[in-house]
């Protein structure tokens, strides 16, 4: 049996990706579908444990209620629900393809989901169980970057793996869709992300992952077969570290 470089690790997925590209937002049930087989292929295949946290960005944006004249708390709450909402959907995709899920969110609200106990989710991921981690932190002005890293830190995760979506394989030294010269970087530090204002992950989980030495692996979710390739270790998007 192949095995994994990593023993417990933390996928991160925007909700961007789960977006439906034809109308520019909401659920595309294919892609999710897609992602939850892969994630459990990958689970059982590797015998890892593998936790996730999604973002909501695909149904609302904090940051997109505060630009139209909302309270920032109160808009960046309403993005932790969209965050819940995309996580009962990957819940039930990955039940659908026979791998056992739990869904704990910051936020209470135990009619639909367990509460975030660090204790327990780290004994679902050691029953075999994905645990997908919702609502964000609990906390407004804080992205589900910092929740991926704050989570993958409580559990004890070996590194945080930071799925892609817009069709960048990594980090490059400029943005590859607008510089046909832009440099792509298969190794760089915490700390370089930061000095170079590299847009990768928000610089508070940056620090939070430096601080902490969590490596970062980033790399394109949206092509089939790469979180695989990513556990693997092959040679695939950016590893960010302390080196």
């Amino acid at each position: 049996m192949p095995k994994s470089r990593y023993r417990r690790v933390v996928l991160k997925l925007s909700g961007e990706a789960f977006s439906d590209t034809r109308i520019g937002f909401g659920i595309d049930a294919a892609v999710v579908h897609r992602i939850a087989n892969e994630i459990s292929a990958v689970r059982a295949e590797l015998d890892i444990e593998l936790a996730v946290v999604v973002g909501g960005g695909n149904i609302w944006r904090g940051m997109s209620g505060e630009t139209g004249g909302m309270d920032r708390a109160r808009a960046d709450y309403m993005g932790m629900l969209a965050t819940v909402i995309n996580a009962l959907a990957l819940q039930d995709a990955l039940e659908h393809a026979g791998q056992p899920t739990r869904v704990q969110t910051a936020i209470t609200m135990s009619q639909i989901a367990e509460a975030f106990i660090p204790r327990r989710a780290i004994r679902h991921l050691e029953k075999g169980r994905v645990v997908v981690f919702a609502a964000g932190t609990g906390n407004p002005y804080f992205t589900t970057d910092t929740t991926a890293a704050l989570r993958a830190a409580e559990i004890g995760a070996d590194a945080v793996f930071k799925g892609t979506h817009s069709g960048v394989d990594g980090i490059y030294n400029a943005d590859p869709r607008t510089n046909p010269d832009a440099v792509k970087l298969n190794s760089i530090s915490h700390f370089d992300v930061i000095n170079q204002r590299l847009e990768v992950m928000d610089s508070t989980a940056i620090t939070f992952c430096m601080d902490n030495k969590l490596p970062i692996i980033v790399f394109n979710v949206m092509e089939e077969g790469n979180i695989r390739r990513a556990l693997m270790g092959d040679e695939i998007g950016t590893i960010v570290s302390s080196f």
